[in-house]
């Protein structure tokens, strides 16, 4: 409980934090430069919103499947978290007055695009795909818990990946600390789901 405590307040702090910075980011240490529809900054904010919308819809949807507090607790945290920040990214690329959606695939700005193969609908590295989403929506309690918990591990473990890409690649000063704040979260919450699926008797999977 005291982890999750830790996560709730650290994601608080975020959303305070987001919306503090939502209208500035525009000209944000970079010299008022706009960026590019084919930069780090721009593929980033479009493909990190996509992937947290899964994890948005993941959480909900164990939210339905269990009674017990402490996932649902995590998983309300972690919807309300990636909601703000999916707004934040694509509220950016309207300020920069670029799209949404790109005809290069996922990840090019990390020149992983070949990665990204779309197969059965994981789009990116660590996205659940459709048929694993379908089985979520099956399951109750105990394994809606363990099945969520082993999902949401890998979707963190792959926009960490990004996120790192971001910290890296990025230009624009609060889009890189965002992305840094998003792998310290997430590497925290990873640590709390691994003590979540060890009192279930289970593991993450490989």
């Amino acid at each position: 409980m005291r982890h999750a405590g830790l996560i709730a307040g650290a994601a608080t702090a975020a959303l305070v934090a987001a919306g503090a910075i939502t209208y500035a980011v525009a000209g944000d240490d970079g010299g008022g430069r706009t960026p590019s529809a084919e930069s780090a900054d721009a593929g980033f904010a479009r493909d990190m919103a996509v992937h947290h919308q899964q994890a948005v819809e993941m959480s909900y949807i164990v939210r339905d499947r269990t009674k017990d507090e402490e996932v649902r607790r995590l998983a309300y945290d972690i919807a309300q978290t990636q909601a703000n920040q999916r707004g934040m990214m694509l509220g950016w690329l309207d300020l920069w007055g670029l799209p949404k959606v790109s005809s290069e695939p996922p990840m090019t700005w990390m020149d992983m695009g070949g990665m990204a193969s779309g197969k059965h609908g994981a789009l990116m590295p660590g996205m659940a795909t459709d048929s694993e989403m379908k089985k979520l929506g099956e399951l109750d309690g105990k394994q809606a818990e363990v099945f969520y918990l082993q999902l949401m591990t890998a979707h963190h473990k792959g926009g960490i990946h990004m996120a790192e890409g971001c910290a890296a690649k990025c230009q624009v000063g609060v889009e890189k600390r965002l992305a840094q704040g998003m792998v310290d979260a997430q590497q925290s919450e990873i640590s709390l789901m691994a003590d979540m699926l060890k009192n279930r008797g289970a593991t993450p999977r490989a």
